[in-house]
Order: structure tokens, then C-alpha cells, then sequence
């Protein structure tokens, strides 16, 4: 039987959600209640040819909101401008808690999928400026540091890829003239003809690794080699919070999957899925090939991180809500993908959580989009609060796989 949160994790979450309504958000979506049917109730799964954007922070608006933040709070959230993109964008930080916990959650790496950048905006403004019990409690327990956009140039053209062309990776490390372009590394994108890099592959384990010309091309299994501004500055902020805490408790990655994927089994069998979860993707044996050079490999603890987001979604909610949908990501023991961040987090102690939110917005529109925003705030939410009261770590990680799949379990 799946562990259940405490009161006091409810009593957060109940306490957090109320603060719902998130900057940027339109009045429909805002309004949009939990328990709402979503829009394709008879079963059909609509999806849009024209990609349709409004209603989603821009990077200019995201400035503009976390400038505000920072002020209504009092100090309480601190922003900084952590790096920039090759196109001189700001890569922000707003920061919020004084815990000796840490959790850090990057959003919108692929820059078309953003319902992390509006769930991060929310739980900032309310940790930010609320005072009940709950809310002290967390701020007390757990420093928060959210990276709400951490793909802006991407994001700017509403598609996956960052926007590098692989001169100006050379010109930022002459050794590698004459190399190979890295395996992630694309002159097109999206159908936008500009060059850029998936930047879920640019990360390395080696925390100081430097690109060398004999590693690359590389191999989607293998380590990424930190050839983006943006990788190197996640990073980086990772790095100085290790320093500052002597390790990083969790980080949190949200995406956006497909759209129209339905769960196999569980109280909502058939039901398109609203989000799911994953632990890092390391290969046969939970990954036992690093342990060796990676001794601070926890894949239990990533489980039972991403089982307190999947309790806490369904107790909000309850299991038959559209927004209680949760499940296991794809996930089969041969996966591997050393050069996603989760993964190189991971091996380096911290335990990951990965997001998958149903569709994106050039799939689906407006119509999910309150209704998907509130499920990851939920769900980050609620980790926060098990962090804070300590009951992520009673849980048991094999729980995690009770979670419905949502059909690549019984896939040939």
C-alpha cells in the first residue's frame, strides 16, 4: 500500500494551494476549479497544428514579476541573476527559506514547456508572503531555490533547443576546432532554422569537467560535456549551494511529455495522464555500474522524493480528480541517460525528481493550462512540505513503482 502524507502535510499543501492564483495566469485558467472534468471528457485527445503561446510568461514579464516578488516580500525571496544565455539573457534565481534542506527546482529547460515557470511563480509569491503556521514551517525547514526559466532564448521561440551555433561553441573552447559537433547538437529545431542544443544532455557528473576534442561526439548514454552557458550555470548554482550547505538535498526538473498518453491500471485506468514522475535514468541494476566512481548514488531516495509528490497530488485532490493523474514515466531498466542533470545531480548525492506534464502548450492551448499549472505546483508543494517535516525520509522507495504506468510497462 502507497505511504500516505501526514496532517501537516495536508494541512501545508491545503494552506499553500489556497494562494493559487499565479502571475500571468488568465482569469479562465485561474478560476478553473480542481475538480473540473477536463476538456477532452469523452475520451478524444485534441491537439492544435497552429502553435498557440499567449498566456505564458515571457522572459521579460518573468523579470518583471520576480522584481516584485522580491519587494512585496519584504526580502524574504531574494533574486539574483545567476548567468546569461548566448543571446544575453538573465538566468535568474529567486531564493526563499533559511532550512538546512535544500531543494532546487529548475524549470523550462526545453523552452516550450512552462508550466513550472507559472507553479514556481505561485509558490514564490506565497512563501514569499505568507504567515501561517504551515508556510513558517517550511521557511524554517527548507531553503527553496527555483530557477523559473533556465531556457529563455528557446522559450522566446517556443521550442525545445536553446539557440547556440557551433562557432561560437568553439570560439568558447578553441581546443575542440576540428572536433566533432557534440551528438545534442542540432542546426535546426523545431522547424526554426537555427542551431541550438537539447540542453537535458549537457551535463557531466564531473561537476568540473571541461570539454576535451577526443570526447565528442558523445553517445546518448553517455555524460554531456557543459558546451552551453545555461547547463554551466545550473550547475554552477548546484555547486555554490553544495559549497554553502554541504550538499543539495533534491533537485527538481520540470517537463512536459506528450499529450494524449492514457494510465494502465489504478484508480483512474484509461484516464489521459496528468503528470508524471521519474527517478534518474542510469541504466540495468539501478544504475550499479557508477557506484563505483559514484558512491553517493541513491535511487531509493529519488523515489521516495517522487513518491511524496504523487501522495501529496492525490490527497489534494483525491483519485478521481484530472488532476490527481499520476504516474510512473517511461522508465525501463535498460534506460540511461547520464547526461541529463537529474542524472548528474544524482550521482553526486543529491536525490531527482523529474516532472512530465501532459502535452505543451502548442498541443493543447489554453484549455489545461490552469488545470496543469496548479497539479505541478501541487506536487512541489508537497515535496516541500515532507522535506520540512521530515517524512520523505520514512517513506518506502518501492512504493514508487505502485504508481500506474501509462502502457510501456506491456509494451513489445
Amino acid at each position: 500500500m502507497r505511504h500516505q502524507s501526514s496532517p501537516r502535510s495536508r494541512r501545508l499543501v491545503a494552506a499553500l494551494a489556497a494562494g493559487a492564483t499565479v502571475a500571468g495566469l488568465t482569469a479562465t485558467a485561474a478560476a478553473a476549479p480542481a475538480t473540473a472534468a477536463p476538456p477532452d471528457e469523452n475520451g478524444t485527445c485534441k491537439t492544435f497544428d497552429d502553435p498557440q503561446f499567449n498566456g505564458w510568461t515571457t522572459h521579460a514579464e518573468l523579470k518583471r514579476d520576480l522584481t516584485q516578488l522580491e519587494r512585496t516580500s519584504g526580502g524574504r525571496v531574494q533574486v539574483d541573476v545567476a548567468g546569461h544565455t548566448q543571446q544575453g539573457r538573465e538566468l535568474y534565481t529567486a531564493r526563499v527559506g533559511t532550512g538546512d534542506r535544500v531543494l532546487m527546482v529548475q524549470s523550462a529547460i526545453h523552452g516550450n514547456e512552462r508550466t513550472g515557470t507559472e507553479a514556481l511563480l505561485g509558490i514564490l509569491k506565497k512563501l514569499g508572503s505568507g504567515s501561517d503556521p504551515a508556510t513558517r514551517r517550511a521557511l524554517e525547514n527548507v531553503t527553496l531555490v527555483a530557477m523559473p526559466m533556465v531556457n529563455p532564448d528557446g522559450g522566446e521561440l517556443n521550442r525545445r533547443a536553446n539557440v547556440v551555433a557551433w562557432d561560437d561553441v568553439v570560439t568558447q573552447y578553441p581546443q575542440l576546432d576540428g572536433a566533432p559537433r557534440a551528438w545534442y547538437h542540432s542546426l535546426t529545431g523545431d522547424g526554426i532554422d537555427q542551431p541550438g542544443f537539447d540542453l537535458n544532455r549537457d551535463f557531466n557528473a564531473d561537476l568540473d569537467y571541461v570539454p576535451q576534442p577526443q570526447d565528442l561526439p558523445g553517445d546518448p548514454k553517455d555524460a554531456g560535456f557543459y558546451l552551453s552557458a545555461e547547463s554551466r550555470t545550473i550547475r554552477d548554482v548546484y555547486v555554490g549551494l553544495a559549497e554553502e550547505f554541504g550538499e543539495v538535498d533534491a533537485v527538481v526538473d520540470l517537463h512536459h511529455m506528450g499529450p494524449c498518453d492514457e494510465l494502465t491500471g489504478g484508480p483512474q485506468d484509461g484516464k489521459h495522464i496528468s503528470v508524471s514522475l521519474d527517478y534518474p535514468p542510469l541504466g540495468v541494476d539501478d544504475g550499479a555500474a557508477y557506484l563505483e566512481d559514484w558512491p553517493l548514488l541513491d535511487q531509493d531516495s529519488s523515489r521516495r522524493y517522487a513518491l511524496a509528490v504523487a501522495n501529496g497530488i492525490q490527497e489534494q485532490y483525491g483519485t478521481q480528480s484530472p488532476l490527481a493523474a499520476v504516474g510512473r514515466y517511461f522508465h525501463p531498466d535498460e534506460r540511461e541517460y547520464a547526461g541529463q542533470g537529474r542524472s548528474a545531480f544524482a550521482l553526486n548525492g543529491s536525490a531527482t525528481v523529474l516532472f512530465e506534464v501532459r502535452g505543451q502548450q502548442d498541443d493543447l492551448g489554453q484549455k489545461l493550462h490552469g488545470m496543469l499549472v496548479q497539479t505541478v505546483r501541487t506536487g512541489v508543494e508537497s515535496l516541500i512540505d515532507a522535506m520540512a517535516t521530515g517524512e520523505v525520509d520514512t517513506l518506502d522507495g518501492d512504493a514508487f513503482f505502485e504508481l500506474p504506468d501509462y502502457g510501456w510497462e506491456d509494451a513489445d
